[in-house]
């Protein structure tokens, strides 16, 4: 896929805020809008894995209510404390 860097963080911002379950609309596009545009390649690539995953599995991650996957363990815990900061 050849899509611009501006394009990429659009889509993923689009994608943040239609997830299926409000919650994590809420959760998702909060840190996102604060987020994408900062971050390097390596991290928008991480994110836009993490938007592949299923919501109920996100919610309880997010919530601490089961363990992230390693791979987002990092990610998971920042996105947690968007409401904090």
């Amino acid at each position: 896929m050849n899509e611009t860097r501006e394009n990429r963080i659009k889509r993923m911002q689009m994608r943040s805020m239609r997830r299926g379950i409000k919650e994590m609309d809420l959760i998702l596009s909060a840190y996102a809008e604060r987020n994408l545009a900062g971050m390097d390649v390596a991290a928008l690539d991480l994110y836009d894995a993490l938007l592949h995953e299923n919501d109920q599995d996100l919610y309880q991650w997010v919530t601490g209510q089961v363990p992230a996957p390693e791979r987002f363990g990092d990610l998971i815990q920042d996105i947690s404390q968007t409401f904090q900061k």
